[in-house]
């Protein structure tokens, strides 16, 4: 078998790291990617500063714990959601991987879209294609060379610090971010020094880290090993109709496959594998493999996707895709999961609530008859508006009598209230009395919650 060009640099066996000079063929799946990635790239640097009811479309706020997604404001006593939302991504992950593989690491993974649609884009315009790349490293340090490289890595790390300062900005808010961007440097000392290590990280990551991300770090590629199967759909080669590889050739005695052994599929991989060779850990499902190969199929007249989306059952037995049970059993499993996680994301009050009553003290009697029990209610207003709000309970016998009152709850602000519950003694039946209580905004119920009320019994 021969390799190209970029195989024969990983079959040396010298230890050291060989760099990946991937070339670019601009096919219809590439086309595909690139409008992809400007979507994402377009929502990455835009999402921290759009609003929603006032709100971002989306914050992560862990110092604050708050979150913001689609503009619903979450907090801590929300994280059951998160849990359920978790549950939900992973379930969709394994459903995903188990029908189309690492398609998503192709081309929707932040890593893959900001380095080859972006840094990678960078590199050629100022060095050129993978041969100048090649010959530029491997050359001497001249003018140019000193040129080219300084050019590339100021850009990169310009670029990276804009990523930086927008990453920051889903991290502790656009409004926070300039503040920092536009007071002096002292006042806010942490969070420049914050982006700026930020923005390094992206710079290495991009500049020098690049594929062993993926091939590496991440583990979702060796998860890949574990949840595909020989119904799943990934980029593979046809091996039953492109072998033997070989030139083309007029013998008509000397029969070969569609596969000419070109190379090409191994010259443009961003991780420099030979697809060839089988389903690798390494591979991405970024289909650059499948536009260089369809553009050779079309020089010499042969039908294309000899590499293309293929499952080991469809390569092996002419079959087609199938939904198989496993899938089923996942697919179910996320129905439900989103449907419970829908459900209980409707359900949420606008006011969370919490009642603790006092602890150490039993019951107080009261002048007229009536008995009271002393309580604590915390109160989160989860909404972007102030609340002109009050308790009231259920039963009409009840009252409610504050010690510490809350009339005004501004927006997305947590306060303190301590009340008195009282009831008429001979209302009282039992030794703990089930009391519902509703946070009101006039007549409109803003929240709700449960307590129990100590008495004596009659």
């Amino acid at each position: 078998m021969l390799l190209s060009e970029t195989s024969k640099l990983d079959a040396a066996t010298d230890g050291k790291r060989k760099w990946m000079y991937p070339l670019v063929r601009k096919g219809k799946l590439y086309q595909y990617r690139s409008w992809l990635s400007y979507i994402f790239l377009a929502l990455f640097f835009t999402a921290p500063y759009l609003r929603i009811n006032g709100n971002p479309v989306l914050l992560f706020n862990v110092l604050d714990r708050r979150f913001v997604i689609l503009g619903q404001v979450f907090w801590p006593q929300d994280f059951f959601l998160f849990v359920l939302a978790m549950l939900a991504f992973v379930v969709c992950i394994v459903l995903f991987t188990m029908a189309f593989g690492r398609v998503f690491c192709g081309w929707i993974c932040p890593q893959t879209v900001f380095m080859e649609m972006v840094f990678r884009k960078i590199e050629i315009w100022i060095e050129g294609d993978a041969r100048q790349r090649r010959k530029l490293d491997e050359g001497s340090w001249t003018a140019e060379k000193i040129g080219k490289k300084t050019g590339k890595h100021l850009l990169f790390l310009v670029l990276s610090f804009f990523i930086a300062n927008t990453f920051l900005a889903y991290v502790i808010g656009s409004d926070a971010l300039m503040n920092i961007i536009t007071e002096p440097v002292n006042l806010h000392l942490s969070g420049f020094i914050a982006i700026w290590i930020f923005a390094l990280v992206f710079y290495l990551v991009y500049s020098q880290v690049r594929e062993i991300v993926c091939t590496v770090i991440c583990p979702y590629g060796r998860l890949q090993t574990v949840l595909t199967d020989k119904h799943t759909l990934m980029v593979a080669y046809n091996n039953v109709r492109g072998e033997p590889r070989g030139k083309r050739s007029r013998d008509k005695n000397n029969q070969k496959g569609d596969c000419v052994d070109c190379g090409l599929c191994v010259d443009v991989c961003p991780t420099g594998i030979d697809i060839r060779n089988g389903t690798q850990l390494e591979c991405i499902n970024c289909t650059v493999c499948i536009d260089a190969c369809n553009q050779v199929m079309e020089k010499i007249n042969r039908e294309v996707n000899l590499i293309g989306f293929y499952s080991e059952e469809i390569i092996e037995k002419g079959s087609k895709p199938r939904f198989t049970a496993k899938m089923g059993a996942y697919s179910a499993v996320m129905v439900i999961l989103m449907g419970v996680l829908s459900y209980f994301t409707l359900q949420r009050s606008d006011i969370d609530i919490t009642v603790l009553r006092s602890a150490g003290l039993l019951y107080q009697e009261q002048p007229g008859g009536y008995i009271s029990n002393i309580y604590s209610a915390d109160l989160i207003n989860k909404t972007n508006t102030s609340q002109q709000i009050t308790l009231e309970a259920d039963n009409p016998a009840v009252k409610i009598k504050y010690i510490q009152p809350v009339k005004t709850l501004n927006k997305e602000e947590s306060a303190r209230t301590t009340f008195f519950i009282i009831m008429p003694a001979n209302t009282i039946h039992e030794a703990k009395t089930n009391i519902h209580l509703k946070v009101m905004q006039g007549k409109t119920v803003m929240g709700e919650t449960k307590t129990t009320f100590i008495g004596p019994i009659n």
